[in-house]
Order: structure tokens, then sequence, then C-alpha cells
């Protein structure tokens, strides 16, 4: 079945130019506030951590600071790990969970990791909603040096100096009901292609890089994982989102082929997590936990190895 959903900006089957991309833009709404609910956290984390200021979007006037925190002092003699979230400002508990973590866990790995993390990557796209940034364009597809995503490129440069260092990089998402009733048809329109319905997974997983899955480690997260909520099962046709699982609750995808956000660092062990948000089987706290679940699972796993 194709074009089940008629998305109302651009013309089936044609590709959108500047109009479409100003229609698009026009429908896009502020429903909450960076400098609000993301920023004063950071703030209050600046006694802990050192903040790093890694670049400044605007956007018609409207302008974004960018801020990471990294541990302090920076032991070049330890590992180094990243964590982002907010790469889809749309994904809260990617946001959210990595604020918690740095509040509630970070403690307990000073001195044995240095700790890298960005938390909210695409702010205007957090205010929105929105899975794009404001060109209509999806910064998790655009991590590559000429992209034209200005929240990847700029994390990139973040890392850049540091390269080498990192043996992790846990990107924290979620997939939502929102995917296939907004942003998958708006994917469509936007490249003049049919809309292709999908499913969304009930519960959990993780996307491994096909180049080098690391089973171990993506297993040691799902099961610390599955402590705090459901895992998700495959569908019907054996898939989750179109991918066989090579593990429970895991699916690749080529990372740098895709220009992923988990591409950037070169580290051994990476991975990308998937909350669903939206089933009546979790709740908004449940998610956030699951991100730092995640997150201390695999920080665990990669200082036992």
């Amino acid at each position: 079945m194709t074009d089940a959903v008629a998305y109302p900006v651009g013309t089936p089957g044609r590709a959108w130019g500047d109009a479409e991309r100003d229609q698009w833009r026009a429908r896009q709404t502020r429903h909450r506030r960076y400098d609000r609910d993301v920023l004063p956290r950071i703030e209050a984390l600046a006694d802990r951590f050192e903040r790093v200021a890694y670049g400044q979007l605007d956007y018609a006037g409207e302008t974004y600071a960018l801020h990471a925190l990294g541990s302090r002092p920076w032991d070049p003699a330890l590992p180094a790990a990243l964590i982002t979230g907010g790469v889809h400002g749309y994904e809260t508990s990617g946001v959210m969970g990595a604020l918690a973590f740095l509040e509630t866990r970070a403690a307990a790995y000073a001195g044995r990791v240095n700790l890298l993390v960005a938390p909210c990557v695409s702010p205007w796209g957090y205010e929105r909603i929105n899975r794009w940034n404001y060109d209509a364009v999806d910064p998790n597809r655009n991590f590559r040096a000429d992209g034209p995503s200005r929240e990847a490129t700029a994390l990139m440069q973040l890392v850049q100096p540091r390269l080498g260092q990192f043996g992790l990089h846990i990107d924290l998402h979620e997939t939502t009901d929102s995917d296939e009733s907004e942003f998958r048809p708006a994917l469509a329109a936007r490249d003049g292609k049919p809309f292709e319905p999908g499913t969304i997974p009930d519960g959990f997983y993780l996307v491994a890089d096909a180049e080098a899955p690391q089973l171990a480690f993506q297993q040691a997260i799902v099961a610390a994982v599955e402590a705090v909520t459901h895992i998700a099962p495959p569908d019907d046709t054996g898939q989750i989102i179109g991918c066989p699982p090579v593990a429970h609750g895991v699916i690749t995808y080529p990372q740098r082929d895709y220009g992923m956000c988990p591409s950037i660092t070169g580290a051994p062990y990476t991975t990308t997590t998937e909350v669903y948000p939206d089933s009546p089987r979790a709740t908004p706290q449940q998610c956030n936990d699951a991100q730092i679940a995640a997150v201390c699972a695999a920080l665990d796993f990669v200082l036992s190895v």
C-alpha cells in the first residue's frame, strides 16, 4: 500500500523547493522552551562538570547556544565516552535522560572514564517537537563533514579534538507514533516519493552498527533496560522497523553510510537507543529511566573489557 497519507505540503511526486520548505516552516509551532527546560539544568551542572560552548544556531533571528558537559578534570590517561541526546529534538527522553544521568549517576564514574555529554543537539527541533531542523533536514542522516545540518557539523567539531580517545558513543533516541503519522509522510513528501506505511515497534530496542555490531555489548544494555521497560518484539514479518533483529531487541544500520551520529567518534562500542514513549505500558519516567539504565550498562560493559 502506498500514498496512504496525503501530506499537506507539496505536490505528490515532486520534491520540495524553497516555497514548500517555507510552507512547512510556517506549520511549525514552538511548544516548549530550550532556554527554560534544558539550559538551566546545564547551568546547574556546571559546578560539577566543565560546560563547553560548542556553537550557536541562528534560525530566522532565533538563536540557540549549544552546550555540552565534560568531565573535570579531563584525564587523558582514561578512556572517553560520548553521550548524545536530542539529535532528533522531539525525542524527549533522550534529552531528559542525558541530563538525569549527569544529575544522578555520573558521579559513580568519576576517575574511571572521561564523559562528554551533549544533551540537546537539536534545540530548534526540541522546541517544535520535530525530527528535522529549521531547514527541513534530518540531523541524524547528515553527520558528514560537508553535510547540510548545522547541528551535526557543530557536534562533529566538538568531538574532533578528542578523536582517538573515545571507547564508547551512545546516542539516545525514541521511536514514536508520530514517526508514522507525521515524520515519515513528511519525508516522502519532501523527497517527492510515495509514502510506504510501516509499523512502530512496541518497546525498547537498539540500533547497532552493521559494520561492528558488538552484540555482547548490545545485549548487556538490553538486559539492563529490560528491568525498567519492555523490549520490542519483531513484527508479523519478523522485523523491527524493516530490519531483521540480530539479537533480542537489536537491529543494525550501516551508521557511517547513513550519516548517523554514532559514526562520528570512531569508538569501538557504539549504539543508538530507541525508547517507545507512546506505549500504554510505559510512562515518561520509565522512558527517562530506560535511557539512564542504557547509559550505565554501556559504561559498565566498556569499563569491564
